[in-house]
């Protein structure tokens, strides 16, 4: 991985993906003791950063490649970003999901076009399903976070990130990722070690799923002892990957490690202070700035909004934390 095929991404993706805005709002500054800046990736194409690094990927492949078409594994928003960028391409896609993902995410990636299979992540391997299923059909499988097009995809958020806080001054600050392997973190710290290089990335992760925390504090890769039972189901991995935890030491800080309480509470807050959705996962960055100030170093933090597919029910938990 290099800042090189990062900067190639950001070319595929040229009015392909949207370019998410920074949201701020002083009632969240007065909480997190700083400046706060949200990169709003739940506004992106299936909303979520993942289309970012499905189309790097997708659009990466040759002719022969996207007539046979590609395969991915994902609780929902690698599977949309996948399928939308399949789609795109005239390509098939089959997405192996998690029956226990939420319905939304399910739903949609049908209606953009994919072949769902589901399996229990309890007790079957979906990456022993997605080879098998790529070998029998001849299928592309595309990782959801440890494979060098998905990586540069997601740094392109990270060259925004570097853009935007360059623009407004903005040079001693944390920059918060939420993070389950490590694709969007590894791919904005490779960005920002490029482009701006005073910031400093820190993963965040729901408690019980904090492999990622774990593995820089020992040095090594730490994997989770369970893989479901946390309401922040797109960032529940079993581990960092092979080539995401190598970046992530070079160039992140310690992990922050939240409650599910603190992510339904950030969610909250978002949509009451800047009238977004963000689903629990993908306000697990939010949550460390706004509850655990004393983590982070600076007079500003960065963080990113990775996602918005959110089901109803768990939405109305989150508002009912405002009441």
């Amino acid at each position: 991985m290099n800042i090189d095929m990062i900067r190639a991404a950001a070319t595929r993706l040229q009015g392909h993906a949207r370019r998410t805005p920074i949201l701020t709002s002083p009632f969240l500054d007065d909480i997190a003791g700083r400046r706060l800046f949200l990169k709003a990736e739940c506004l992106q194409h299936t909303g979520s950063f993942k289309f970012r690094g499905g189309w790097s990927a997708v659009s990466a492949l040759g002719d022969n490649a996207l007539k046979t078409g590609v395969i991915a594994f994902s609780s929902g928003n690698h599977a949309q970003g996948v399928a939308l960028a399949a789609r795109e391409h005239g390509a098939p896609a089959v997405i192996i999901m998690p029956a226990d993902a939420p319905t939304i995410k399910i739903e949609n990636t049908r209606a953009l076009g994919a072949e769902v299979v589901l399996y229990d992540r309890a007790t079957e391997n979906r990456d022993a399903i997605g080879a098998r299923l790529a070998q029998e059909r001849g299928l592309v499988l595309i990782k959801p976070f440890d494979e060098p097009q998905v990586i540069a995809g997601q740094g392109t958020c990270g060259l925004e990130i570097a853009k935007d806080m360059n623009a407004l001054g903005v040079t001693d600050a944390d920059v918060a990722v939420c993070c389950g392997g490590g694709g969007l973190t590894s791919g904005i710290a490779l960005a920002l070690a490029a482009d701006a290089p005073t910031l400093r990335v820190r993963p965040a992760e729901p408690a019980g799923f904090d492999d990622v925390t774990r593995s820089l504090a020992s040095g090594r890769i730490e994997r989770n002892s369970r893989m479901s039972g946390s309401i922040c189901d797109a960032i529940i991995t079993p581990q960092p990957g092979d080539l995401t935890f190598p970046i992530m030491q070079a160039h992140c800080g310690p992990g922050v490690v939240v409650t599910e309480d603190e992510c339904l509470a950030a969610m909250g807050l978002a949509f009451e202070r800047l009238k977004i959705v963000i689903e629990p996962g993908g306000a697990a960055a939010l949550a460390a700035a706004l509850f655990h100030p004393d983590a982070f170093a600076g007079d500003a933090i960065v963080a990113v909004a990775t996602g918005g597919n959110v089901d109803p029910a768990v939405f109305a938990r989150a508002l009912d934390t405002l009441t």
